[in-house]
């Protein structure tokens, strides 16, 4: 037993309202009150300080060091000795205890404890109440002993100290506030005076108040606000003898969805009757004039919040009841039936990853203020790798340890808190997300970690554990993504804390350390990448060893003026793929090999191409170099609505770039590559499935990029075919090879951008149906080299866009469209047509050009099989020198290597595609640059030995064989030059072997 006194003072003495009794419930709410004697002829407060709460240091603090001429900041300064690891700041964390910490603070201050223990005295003993006095230099008369026992009070009465008996706290600090003259201040954990950029009116609020709860009497309101969260601004709120907490949203313009206020209250109110331990909600108030946004009320409900999440300063085995309570109550929130407590319609069911990566990148790209490099990897590789989402549950969204409220006696929880990002979803979710401080530093700022600690030492369990423990409890078989969940909680929390950053800047984040995050989602999301690369290699390691597949190609023969099949050809004896064969998780090199639906897919296409496309291929040609050439053809724009009704149109959008499929296939790039090449075989194909250059790349950068106002005006339009539109980067003046020489310049005028530029080589610039034409220029010269470019949506009507002169390929004109020098002259955009902000033009180039370097590889690659189809059907039906073409031994020879050739170029493409969808577009530079060597070298070689077998008819437009060789000629310098890729495979491979 100790008894401890306020420390000395001459004029002053210092009172800590604590909680008398150290069983009673109300101890911790008690606590925190404090203030000084001031008009009191009593001096000193004596009482047991088993269980004590202090607060934190505020104004009275001041005005007693000025009262009693001490030092200004003294007391401050032995509070906070030690900045963040000082004996005050632990014991607000929880860290020490009461006792440990007035022991701290009486080294720090004075003397001002006396411990029975030590002294070897204890209550009721006179002597210890007199050693109290002597160390205070006090009287008896001017000190007041509070206990709750009998003896002890009657030994202190006799000698001449004010006493007084604690039966009940509340009762007693009435008693001891009318002894003193004034009332003791009241202190709440975890709160402050509510900071200036969070300030709410107080008279309408009290107003409001008064109407909810009923409440007649008069007297003030106490408002303080919580220091916790990072969201949503929650304050303490004591009226009448009733404590309350309101929780708002933030001031200013939000993000969309963000900080639904409504949906917390409606969850909470939900689960109130389920089991699930929340606060008592009282009223959703959506009237924004009484505090200025919507919010609502609940019950205060006292107890203890764990910030830290290593727990210091207790025992192993109470660590480890703590979170064996943690998971206990997830498993109980997972357990709700959505449809027993009318939340069947709180969220979609199914897909809830998905939504969420979807609902993360749009967060964080609103709130973006830099590129950073893993978040761009992570936005390409999450779509990609969605697991299957096995229950749909209530899911909590932001479960944590600092989100739990614990009972102060008993290692339970006493509320779930914070709901903002509840919804119906998949609960593996909220298991990773509560394991975030396993795989986060003790150091980390915002989110205290403990992965630099002994977990065994510590008692508490190790992530796997959790896991284990979590599936047992809900009878469950652990998953095997575990990585993937945790890349994606991490990359979302480094989506939140970008917002809270973003916040910051505007003064509307309600954390006043939230400047700190602008450097810590860097950090997040490079945790959130190590989990991606882990996921990789683990599928990586768990791809079966696949056998060879079958593969078909067509030769072709001429009947009528038209190319038609005319016999299959198999490689390979090894049997098809079962039906039960998918191409997730491991690289397919035959169409065979795709899962059920893009093989049927693939299936339906071909069958198309060859009803529909290989015979209208006569006539397309001849539209070519008619008069009516820069016109599209009628035959082709039937051909488009044919490809629509049989579903192979807008084939291209990679899944991870358009997961919801809302405006593609949602074929991965591995899988399209597939259907591309079989596209390539035909040079009208594309157009005819609206997958054709630039439109493809010019709509993957609307979907990536575009705001909801650019999609709507430009994308839509593109997608159903009823546009068209171009690229405009390359420049007649500078080497443009290095996008960084780019001259063309977009000159900022009040509401406008004003262009100025010469460009040529703009593909499609003379389509009659050319609507948008996507500007690449510089924005400010004097920016870093790679942030000196902008995108701008220019629409081809704007006045100051002159075409000089159609360019022509080997002598091609490639109408319509064709390839145009432009000159664009005071040309006036509305800057709401820049694309992602200015200086964002290299980024937004870079990621426009992946999927559509695969897309030219693989169109070439059937470039390549239909040239050697032709030559073989052309080498066995032609005779020279007395004998057939093909018997030439030379012929023999070039077949075969011809063969070689494009098969080592399809498995390095499919490769690329491969790891592009593994673990991005950034990842597969190398194999990206290598194809782009690679595939246009290899097709001109390919191309050329079939018009070498076919004479002099095969530089004629009789054969596609001329037109192929061209486009794969142009290709070696389309989307970059060959020795820009093979200087990025150099550097790459240098790189790798440093």
């Amino acid at each position: 037993m100790c008894i401890r006194s306020c420390f000395q003072s001459s004029c002053l003495q210092w009172v800590w309202r604590t909680a008398f009794l150290k069983h009673t419930q109300r101890r911790h709410q008690v606590a925190h009150r404090w203030t000084h004697l001031g008009g009191s002829t009593y001096r000193a407060v004596i009482f047991d300080m088993g269980g004590v709460l202090i607060p934190s240091p505020g104004r009275v603090a001041a005005e007693w060091e000025i009262q009693n001429h001490i030092p200004s900041g003294t007391i401050l300064k032995a509070l906070m000795e030690g900045g963040e690891n000082g004996p005050w700041m632990r014991f607000m964390r929880a860290e020490i205890t009461a006792e440990n910490f007035l022991r701290e603070f009486g080294r720090l201050c004075s003397e001002m404890v006396v411990e029975s223990c030590v002294e070897g005295i204890c209550k009721p003993d006179p002597r210890i109440y007199k050693l109290c006095l002597e160390r205070l230099g006090l009287q008896p008369s001017e000190s007041i002993f509070l206990d709750d026992l009998g003896p002890n009070l009657k030994a202190a009465a006799n000698l001449g100290i004010h006493t007084i008996k604690v039966n009940d706290p509340e009762t007693a600090v009435k008693e001891l506030e009318a002894l003193l003259g004034f009332t003791l201040s009241i202190g709440v954990p975890n709160t402050r005076p509510v900071r200036r950029t969070m300030e709410i009116p107080k008279d309408s609020l009290e107003k409001y108040l008064k109407d909810l709860l009923g409440i007649q009497t008069t007297g003030p309101l106490e408002l303080l606000q919580f220091d916790h969260g990072q969201s949503n601004p929650t304050y303490y709120i004591r009226l009448a003898n009733r404590d309350l907490v309101l929780r708002k949203k933030p001031p200013g313009t939000l993000l969309p969805s963000a900080h639904a206020i409504e949906r917390e209250f409606r969850i909470m109110k939900a689960l109130a009757n389920a089991g699930v331990p929340v606060p008592n909600v009282l009223d959703l108030c959506e009237d924004s004039s009484v505090v200025g946004t919507p919010f609502y009320v609940m019950e205060y409900c006292p107890g203890l919040i764990y910030k830290d999440p290593s727990l210091p300063g207790l025992e192993p085995s109470q660590r480890r009841a703590i979170y064996t309570a943690m998971n206990t109550v997830l498993c109980k929130i997972h357990s709700v039936d959505p449809q027993a407590v009318g939340l069947e319609d709180y969220g979609k069911q199914g897909d809830y990853i998905p939504r969420q990566v979807q609902t993360w990148i749009k967060q964080y790209r609103a709130s973006e203020t830099s590129t950073i490099s893993a978040m761009e990897r992570l936005i390409e590789w999450l779509p990609l790798h969605f697991p299957y989402q096995q229950r749909t549950t209530v899911v909590h969204g932001d479960f944590r340890l600092d989100n739990l409220l614990f009972h102060s006696e008993k290692l339970e929880v006493l509320a779930v808190l914070d709901w903002e990002l509840s919804t119906l979803g998949d609960p593996f979710a909220d298991v990773a997300y509560s394991c975030l401080a396993h795989y986060l530093p003790s150091s980390f700022p915002m989110l205290r970690g403990f992965n630099d600690c002994d977990l065994t030492q510590l008692g508490i369990p190790t992530a796997e554990e959790y896991f284990r423990m979590y599936c047992l409890r809900m009878g469950l078989p652990p998953t095997e993504n575990w990585n993937f969940y945790m890349a994606f909680s991490f990359f979302r929390l480094a989506a939140i804390l970008q917002g809270v950053y973003k916040r910051s800047l505007t003064g509307q984040a309600s954390s006043a350390n939230a400047e700190q995050t602008g450097k810590l989602t860097e950090f997040v999301s490079n945790l959130a990448w190590d989990f991606a690369v882990k996921e990789g290699f683990r599928v990586f390691k768990e791809m079966p060893i696949k056998n060879p597949l079958t593969r078909s190609f067509h030769t072709w023969a001429r009947t009528q003026s038209q190319w038609i099949p005319t016999g299959t050809r198999s490689y390979s004896s090894i049997p098809e793929a079962s039906p039960v064969h998918t191409s997730k998780g491991g690289l397919v090199i035959s169409p065979e090999g795709l899962s059920s639906p893009v093989r049927k897919l693939y299936h339906r296409l071909k069958h198309f191409m060859e009803q529909h496309v290989y015979p209208a291929e006569t006539e397309l040609q001849s539209h070519q170099t008619s008069a009516a050439r820069w016109s599209p053809s009628p035959l082709i724009e039937g051909l488009k609505e044919k490809a629509k009704a049989e579903g192979l149109w807008n084939l291209f959008l990679p899944l991870e770039a358009d997961p919801e499929k809302k405006y593609g296939a949602g074929l991965t790039n591995m899988e399209y590559a597939h259907l591309c090449e079989l596209m390539g075989t035909s040079l009208y194909a594309p157009e005819i499935c609206n997958c054709s250059a630039p439109d493809t790349g010019n709509m993957e950068l609307l979907v990536r990029y575009g705001t909801e106002a650019q999609k709507a005006r430009w994308l839509i339009p593109l997608l159903e075919g009823k546009a068209r539109s171009c690229f405009a980067m390359t420049e007649p003046k500078v080497a443009s090879s290095d996008a960084t020489n780019i001259e063309a310049s977009i000159r900022e005028e009040d509401s406008f951008y004003v262009i100025n530029g010469h460009k040529w080589w703009i593909t499609g610039i003379l389509d009659p149906r050319c609507q948008l034409c996507v500007f690449m220029g510089k924005t400010d010269p004097h920016a870093p080299r790679h942030q000196q470019q902008s995108v701008l949506l220019v629409p081809m009507d704007t006045p100051g866009i002159k075409i000089i002169r159609p360019l022509t390929v080997y002598g091609l004109e490639d109408a319509p469209g064709g390839h145009g020098e432009v000159q664009f002259e005071h040309v006036r955009v509305p800057k709401e047509n820049m694309v992602l902000g200015p200086g964002r033009g290299f980024e937004i180039a870079q990621g426009r050009l992946g999927p559509g370097r695969i897309h030219h590889c693989m169109r070439l690659i059937g470039f390549s099989e239909r040239a050697l189809a032709l030559m073989k059907a052309r080498v066995k039906s032609r005779v020279a020198f007395g004998k057939p073409l093909v018997e030439q031994g030379t012929m023999l020879a070039d077949i075969a290597q011809s063969r070689v050739e494009i098969e080592q170029a399809r498995l390095l493409v499919l490769k690329a595609a491969h790891l592009m969808d593994l673990a991005g577009n950034k990842a597969a530079a190398l194999d990206i640059a290598m194809i782009k060597m690679v595939a246009p070298t290899m097709a001109s070689r390919v191309i050329d030995r079939a018009i070498q077998a076919f004479g002099a008819a095969g530089l004629s437009s009789d054969y596609p064989l001329a037109q192929f060789f061209t486009w794969a000629r142009a290709l070696r310098f389309a989307d970059g030059p060959d020795e820009v890729h093979q200087a990025t495979v150099a550097k790459l491979e240098l790189k790798h072997s440093a």
